[in-house]
């Protein structure tokens, strides 16, 4: 089956990496709802994507409330056509050290990444069964291996990689994959409010990170996109329950 009959779902995707994987999958041929929790912050990733010739639809949608995301994935449903390629990547920072975090930057860490990658998968699964298709992609992190100033990222990175998993094995006779993408430091808005959070300079910031990677340097959204490309592709089907540490490097 051509990919552009199939239609795929990003959250978080009105900018950072969201975006860059929500553009390269139309320029692979989807059909892309380009999901956040507000649809008017969507604008400039679909307008892109029909500036170059591309299908896409703004949806808003808060990923850990189970209401929306059935209304979300409905109207997706009907005004693209089913769903069967899912990029779990909405995600929210609430760090501090364990002494500092309170409950609610736990629940919200928590709530959207967890909540919202089982939540989103739940209702779009049903269309990847019927279609005997589907490809799951979910946005870890580095971070699941531990990062200080971070337990709640952390743990939910983590926990992004057991579900992941399961999935594979639950999902695979059905014909869908789940993999995981576990990013290194990506230059976006996200490590940028980082760099201003602890008081540092950007540029300074990233050089510092950069000397720190095998490739000295360090990564743009496009090279999530690409790994996003390949894990989404027809020619990654017998490839399944894999995370893959985007991270310039090797890590543990």
């Amino acid at each position: 089956m051509s990919t552009e009959r199939r239609v795929a779902i990003v959250t978080g995707a009105a900018r950072g990496i969201g975006a860059a994987v929500a553009g390269r999958l139309s320029a692979d041929g989807f059909a892309v709802a380009v999901l956040d929790l507000d649809a008017a912050a969507c604008v400039n990733t679909v307008t892109a994507i029909e500036a170059a010739g591309g299908t896409a639809l703004a949806v808003g949608a808060d990923v850990s409330d189970e209401a929306s995301v059935a209304a979300a994935v409905e109207r997706i449903a009907t005004e693209l056509g089913a769903p069967t390629v899912l990029v779990n990547n909405a995600g929210v920072l609430r760090d501090n050290l364990l002494f500092k975090m309170s409950v609610d930057d736990w629940d919200t860490v928590m709530n959207v990444h967890l909540r919202g990658a089982f939540l989103m998968t739940r209702a779009v699964q049903k269309y990847m069964v019927e279609a005997e298709f589907g490809r799951i992609v979910n946005l870890s992190s580095t971070s699941a291996l531990g990062n200080r100033g971070q337990a709640n990222y952390s743990a939910a990175k983590a926990g992004m990689q057991g579900f992941t998993k399961t999935l594979a094995f639950e999902l695979g006779k059905f014909g869908v994959t789940a993999n995981a993408i576990a990013p290194g430091f990506i230059e976006t808005e996200m490590t940028a409010a980082t760099a201003a959070r602890v008081g540092v300079d950007f540029e300074a910031f990233k050089q510092a990170a950069a000397a720190q990677i095998p490739v000295n340097r360090v990564g743009k959204p496009e090279d999530i996109a690409n790994t996003a490309s390949f894990f989404v592709s027809e020619g990654a089907g017998f490839v399944s329950g894999q995370v893959i540490y985007v991270a310039g490097g090797p890590k543990d």
